[in-house]
């Protein structure tokens, strides 16, 4: 694969979707989808758009969101904040496990682990990552820290997860993440 520069990349969409009955009627402020896009800011260096949702927790509406995002807005990633825990309208997970082609594990495991560290708690949290045709769908929790520490923790291997599903090539300011990528032989 070659690696495109300057004026060869095209930007890549990012899907944010924030997952919260009381966000989606006004109720509640969204600081979840924020922190997402503040985090991707910070970190992204190659050229990229976001294309946000605020939506219900409703299963059959985070499947529509999840479906529209990555077919019809093509976004290569989509990060969903909410909807991750035990309660009973917390069905973020089985949405995007309905609409999955391949399930990435390592990812909810890599974060639940993460999380540990600052709460015994996280143990009730159920985030996944799934790939639905070109896009790489990964659930966070719902607190801004939270998404920063699970954040921190999967994003060095989400740009090569994206190279290998034939997304965009994301670059990351190095000082602040460090991206893993095969070396070449």
């Amino acid at each position: 694969m070659s690696v495109p520069t300057g004026d060869d990349r095209q930007a890549a969409k990012i899907g944010i979707v924030t997952v919260s009955d009381r966000a989606s009627r006004g109720e509640y402020e969204d600081r979840g989808g924020p922190a997402i896009r503040a985090y991707f800011e910070d970190v992204l260096t190659s050229p990229w758009d976001a294309v946000a949702r605020v939506i219900p927790d409703d299963q059959q509406g985070i499947e529509a969101a999840l479906r529209e995002l990555c077919d019809v807005e093509r976004c290569c990633l989509v990060i969903t904040t909410g909807g991750t825990g035990p309660a009973p309208r917390d069905v973020t997970p089985e949405a995007t496990e309905a609409v999955a082609e391949k399930r990435m594990p390592g990812f909810g495991e890599l974060m639940r682990q993460v999380s540990l560290r600052a709460v015994p708690t996280a143990i009730l949290s159920r985030q996944t990552a799934v790939i639905r045709g070109g896009a790489l769908i990964v659930n966070l929790p719902g607190q801004p820290k939270a998404i920063r520490e699970c954040l921190d923790a999967v994003f060095p291997a989400i740009p090569y997860c994206i190279d290998l599903i034939e997304g965009p090539y994301l670059t990351a300011d190095e000082e602040k993440v460090a991206v893993f990528r095969p070396q070449k032989k």
